[in-house]
């Protein structure tokens, strides 16, 4: 079944998709595929903020100089000046949208809304709205795009794989509906805006994380990834073992929460100057080495000093959910434990989101623009979506019609794999990842891992040109393949950088090491 034409398709719905989809329908039409069952990605999960330089006691020049401590060698220095200028322009832009961040009750404050402050930031410059600033942000957004006449909103369809042309161009996607019906969505420009890969893992900080699919979708059209073994953890996730995942914001350490063993004691000065407000590759590793040394399974984060009432005006979200689960966060510190959070690398892309796939383009978490380098610093990733949604717009709105050529040619079966060896298939990947390919990695686990992905990869392949195209089984497909290409990655790296840490090469290599750049070529053909 095939859809009329599209001029621009987003692929996407949390704040890039969102972001984008009003950017660009004041002068061309847009189809915005936001699945039902994926509403807003971990766009709404995000509690801290967005940095951004609106302090008169900060400056471009610190925010530039932060992030590119934070990204340990690795950022493009274009990419992050370019972000962090575009900071004030755009919460600007989301201000006059209605956003409503938290203001800053004292009448002295030299900027009228509250302004935090996270791991890796040497200044205050994180402007939320209470602790749940992802869902003021993703509603706004939201608001606005159900009111615009130019974008055509689409929740009935799930996104599988894009369609090419025998110019190399990428021509819209091919989709599939609850029913099992397939459908094409032809268009001008196609915009991945799907997310990271923290779906590898066992543990995330997010209810229903992104496996990568994007990721993999532009691969298969020949798009070039960068840097996927860079999967930041974030240090504190609430540790439940019988409930979701909810993340403990950054921002409660950067209000002066302290990380405690279940002894009591306070364990991050001795390892970093800057304790508990280190970046989080630091904080997430020592939490890490902290569970190991003491046989623990959490850590304890305390913020019981700042008061009730303090904690009940900053951390709001934050309070009422611990509650809902039993736990008093103003009496009683919080057990976390670290997660699988954010994928630094993903489809390279240049300012303005541009893949090496012409017509193609990826903004967003799905994207590496060179911001983060090998660690991102704490809200700089919202900052990121606004900045290349925003970018990525201006040049859409004036692009040229794609030249005429041939569809790619693609043929599905009609065999059904059954979901339970589907599920079955994804948890023993996710614990090969989650085992081998997490804070701290190992030669002899990577291979390991290598070697077990394979052997996943090869149970599955033999079914696929004969199966029954599915949103499960090609979610499937995508993250076995993109967490082959990670363990391929990380291999390569023969050095500790940022979030990449493996003690049998503990050193930084190169002193201008060059980012991972890996193209679907580089597997075997399972």
């Amino acid at each position: 079944m095939t859809d009329s034409k599209h001029e621009v398709l987003i692929i996407g719905g949390g704040i890039a998709g969102l972001v984008l989809a009003l950017e660009v329908a004041e002068r061309r039409p847009v189809t915005l595929l936001q699945p039902a069952q994926h509403p807003q990605g971990a766009s709404r999960w995000a509690q801290g903020g967005i940095a951004a330089v609106l302090s008169p006691d900060d400056d471009i020049e610190a925010h530039v100089a932060d992030t590119l401590v934070a990204g340990d060698g690795l950022c493009d220095e274009a990419a992050v000046r370019f972000t962090v200028e575009q900071g004030p322009a755009a919460i600007g832009w989301l201000l006059s949208l209605g956003v409503p961040f938290t203001p800053d009750p004292d009448p002295q404050a030299g900027y009228p809304y509250h302004l935090t402050r996270e791991g890796g930031h040497g200044a205050r410059r994180i402007i939320h709205a209470d602790d749940a600033t992802g869902r003021a942000v993703v509603d706004t957004l939201r608001r606005h795009v159900d009111r615009h006449p130019g974008i055509r909103l689409r929740t009935d369809l799930t996104a599988i794989g894009l369609v090419g042309d025998d110019a190399g161009q990428c021509r819209g996607a091919r989709c599939i509906d609850e029913a099992g019906r397939l459908h094409e969505l032809p268009a001008a420009d196609t915009v991945l805006a799907t997310g990271g890969a923290s779906g590898l893992y066992r543990h995330t900080t997010s209810p229903d994380p992104a496996c990568g699919e994007g990721m993999m979708m532009a691969a298969e059209l020949g798009a070039e990834l960068m840097n996927l073994e860079f999967q930041q953890f974030h240090p504190t996730c609430l540790y439940d073992p019988e409930g979701p995942p909810f993340l403990i914001s950054e921002a409660v350490r950067g209000e002066g929460g302290r990380l405690l063993n279940l002894a009591g004691e306070r364990f991050m000065p001795g390892i970093d100057p800057r304790a508990e407000l280190a970046p989080r590759d630091v904080v997430a590793r020592a939490i890490d080495a902290e569970m190991q040394r003491t046989g623990s399974d959490h850590v304890l984060l305390d913020i019981r000093h700042l008061g009730e009432a303090a904690i009940r005006h900053h951390f709001p979200t934050i309070h009422a959910h611990c509650a809902e689960r039993g736990l008093d966060i103003a009496t009683t510190p919080i057990p976390v434990v670290p997660a699988a959070h954010y994928s630094c690398g993903g489809v390279a892309t240049n300012l303005e989101g541009a893949t090496t796939v012409p017509r193609l383009y990826a903004i967003g978490e799905v994207a590496c623009t060179g911001l983060h380098g090998a660690n991102r610093m704490a809200s700089n990733s919202l900052l990121e979506c606004l900045a290349f949604a925003r970018s990525c717009g201006r040049r859409l709105r004036h692009a040229r019609p794609p030249e005429s050529a041939p569809l790619l040619p693609w043929q599905a079966g009609d065999t059904p794999v059954p979901l339970d060896e589907i599920a079955a298939i994804r948890s023993a990947m996710r614990e090969v990842m989650s085992a081998r390919v997490a804070i701290v990695r190992h030669d002899a686990g990577l291979d390991e891992a290598a070697r077990r992905l394979a052997e996943l990869a090869e149970r599955l392949a033999p079914r696929l040109p004969g199966a029954a195209p599915g949103a499960e089984l090609a979610s499937l497909w995508h993250a076995l393949r993109l967490a082959r290409l990670t363990v391929a990655c990380a291999l390569a790296r023969r050095e500790s950088r940022g979030l990449h840490f493996n003690p049998d090469c503990p050193l930084h290599g190169d002193p201008a090491p060059h980012p991972s750049r890996i193209r679907l070529e580089a597997l075997d053909p399972a």
